[in-house]
C-alpha cells in the first residue's frame, strides 16, 4: 500500500485473538473513560480564522492586522501488534496499519496521530465591499523528532532494503516531501462568490475526505487518513497539488468546488482536473466529487538491483526513488447525517488506475527527488478499486466524542496471462480487500488541549496481501495529546 495503498467477511485473527472481541473491551474501555470524565470548555475549530485580533472575548488568536499565525503538535505514544521501527520522517511517524515489513511488536514515540502537527500563517486583507486579498503558508513537521515532514525521505532510507529481509523501518509514499510548505496559496474570497486561489494546496477531493470521515482523516484512527489513495484519486502524492488553481463555493444550501492543475507545459500530460457538488438539508450533508489526474506518480523504494544501477545511471542514492505511473479516474459519493449530539457517516468512492497516456521517461523529479526507475506499464488492463467506509461521532457530553468506523478497499483481478481472473495472494494484480476498524476517545480538557487514546485494527487478504512475508494483521493502540493554537 502508499502511504498506505477494501471488505471482506473473512477477518484474519492477528496473534492476540479475535479482532471484534479486542473492539469488544474497547468499546466497554471507552465507555468507562466517558463515565470517568468530567464536563470541560468546548474546543476551538483546528484552525483560527483569518482577519481577528488578539484578546477579544471570543477569540484568543494570534492575529495583528489581519495575519494569523496559527499552529498544531500532536505527540503521542504507540503500540502496533505487527510493526516495524518507527521513522523520524515519515509524517505519522509509524504505519498504522500493517505493511510488508510488520515484523514484531513495535511500541514508542509518533507524532500527529490526531491531527499533523504544523505551523502557519494566514491572513485576509478586504479589498472592496465582501471581497478580500487572502494567503496561506503552512509547514508540517515531526514533533518527536524536530524534522520536517518527509515521507519521501523515509523511502530512500530504505533504498535496497527487501521487505522481506527484516531490515526495514517505516516508509510510505506521501505527498509531503520535506518541502517548506504543504500549503502556500494567495487568491481572493467573496462570501457572495466564493474563493479563488492559487499554489500548492489540497485538492478537492481531499477536503471532502476530511469533512466526511469520522475520524476527520485522523492518521492513527483512519485506513483513508493514513492512506492517499483515497484523497489522492488513486495516489498518495496528489492528496494536493503544486501549481493548481481552486474554487470554492457556497450558494445557500448548496456547496460546490473546482480544481486545476497546470502541467507547466503544453498538452494535457501530467494536469489533474476535479469537480464537487452537493448540498445540506436538515442536519443531512451529501456531495459529489469526480477527478481525473494524468500522469499520477506513486513512489517507492529501490530494489538492491536498482541501487547497483545507480552509478551507471548518474543518479545519486540519496535522493533517487523508483516510479510507478497510472492515469487515474475517480468519481465518490460522500455523506453525513447530523443530528447534534450524533454523527453518522457514510461514502463510496470507485478508483480506476490505466496506463498512462503519455509516459513518462526517467528522471522526472517530485520536490527534491528524481525518479530513476519508471514504469508505465503497471496496468495490463485497468485496476479498479472500491473504497468504502462508515461510522459514528457521538458527543457523550460537551467534551468527549467517541468514534467509532469500519473502512473498506476492494480490487479487481486486472492481471493477465497466468494471473488473469486470480483470487489469492500469488500476485499483487490478484482480487483482494483491505479491512479496517477503529475505536477512539477524544476528550478537551481546555479550549486549545486535549488529550485522546484508541485502537485501529487492519488486515489484508488475496491479492493486497501479496509479498507480506511476516503478517498480515495489525492492531495499533494509540494514546496522545494534542494542543492547537
Amino acid at each position: 500500500m502508499s502511504d498506505a495503498n477494501v471488505t471482506n467477511s473473512r477477518m484474519t485473527r492477528s496473534a492476540l485473538g479475535d479482532p471484534a472481541s479486542l473492539l469488544s473491551k474497547g468499546i466497554l474501555l471507552l465507555g468507562a473513560l466517558s463515565a470517568a470524565t468530567g464536563v470541560a470548555q468546548a474546543q476551538s475549530a483546528a484552525q483560527p480564522p483569518a482577519g481577528t485580533t488578539v484578546g477579544t472575548a471570543d477569540d484568543q488568536s494570534l492575529s495583528w492586522h489581519g495575519i494569523t499565525l496559527y499552529g498544531i503538535i500532536d505527540v503521542g505514544v504507540q503500540n502496533q501488534t505487527h510493526g516495524a521501527p518507527i521513522s523520524d520522517f515519515y509524517p505519522a511517524g509509524s504505519a498504522d496499519i500493517v505493511q510488508k515489513n510488520s515484523n514484531h511488536s513495535v511500541t514508542g514515540v509518533t507524532p500527529n496521530n490526531l491531527s499533523q502537527s504544523r505551523i502557519g500563517l494566514q491572513g485576509n486583507e478586504p479589498i472592496y465591499a465582501d471581497w478580500s486579498g487572502v494567503f496561506k503558508l503552512e509547514t508540517w513537521f515531526n514533533p518527536q523528532s524536530g524534522e520536517l515532514s518527509d515521507g519521501l525521505k523515509s523511502l530512500v532510507q530504505n533504498n535496497g532494503r527487501s521487505a522481506a529481509s527484516g531490515t526495514q523501518n517505516t516508509n510510505l509514499d506521501s505527498s509531503v516531501a520535506g518541502q517548506a510548505f504543504q500549503q502556500s496559496f494567495a487568491g481572493f474570497s467573496s462570501k457572495t462568490y466564493g474563493t479563488i486561489t492559487f499554489g500548492r494546496q489540497n485538492t478537492t477531493l481531499a477536503d471532502g475526505i476530511s469533512k466526511y470521515d469520522p475520524n476527520y482523516a485522523a492518521q492513527a484512527f483512519s485506513l483513508i487518513g493514513l492512506s492517499g489513495t483515497t484523497a489522492g484519486g488513486g495516489d498518495t502524492e496528489d492528496r494536493r497539488l503544486d501549481d493548481s488553481l481552486k474554487y470554492t463555493a457556497n450558494y445557500g444550501p448548496v456547496h460546490a468546488g473546482a480544481l486545476y492543475k497546470f502541467n507547466q507545459s503544453t498538452g494535457a500530460a501530467g494536469s489533474a482536473f476535479q469537480l464537487s457538488l452537493g448540498a445540506d438539508y436538515a442536519g443531512l450533508s451529501v456531495d459529489a466529487y469526480y477527478s481525473k489526474i494524468r500522469d499520477a506518480i506513486g513512489a517507492s523504494a529501490l530494489s538492491a538491483a536498482q541501487v547497483g544501477d545507480l552509478a551507471g545511471l548518474g543518479y545519486s542514492p540519496s535522493n533517487t526513488l523508483a516510479a510507478t505511473v497510472s492515469d487515474n479516474t475517480s468519481w465518490a459519493i460522500m455523506g453525513l447525517y447530523d443530528m447534534g449530539t450524533v454523527k453518522f457517516f457514510a461514502s463510496y468512492e470507485h478508483i480506476q488506475f490505466a496506463n498512462p497516456e503519455t509516459p513518462l521517461k526517467a528522471g522526472v523529479n517530485f520536490a527534491a527527488y528524481t525518479f530513476g526507475f519508471v514504469s508505465n506499464t503497471a496496468f495490463p488492463t485497468d485496476k479498479e478499486m472500491e473504497v468504502f467506509w462508515a461510522g459514528i461521532r457521538y458527543t457523550v457530553i460537551p467534551d468527549l466524542d467517541l468514534v467509532g468506523a469500519f473502512y473498506g478497499y476492494h480490487q479487481n483481478s486486472y492481471g493477465i496471462g497466468s494471473t488473469a481472473g486470480c483470487n489469492s495472494s500469488i500476485a499483487g494484480t490478484c482480487s483482494g480487500t483491505t479491512d479496517a476498524y477503529s475505536l477512539l476517545a477524544d476528550y478537551r480538557l481546555t479550549k486549545r488541549f486535549d488529550v485522546y487514546a484508541g485502537s485501529m485494527y487492519t488486515g489484508v487478504h488475496d491479492g493486497q496481501a501479496n509479498g507480506y512475508a511476516f503478517h498480515t494483521t495489525d492492531i495499533t493502540t494509540t494514546t496522545g495529546v494534542r494542543f492547537k493554537f
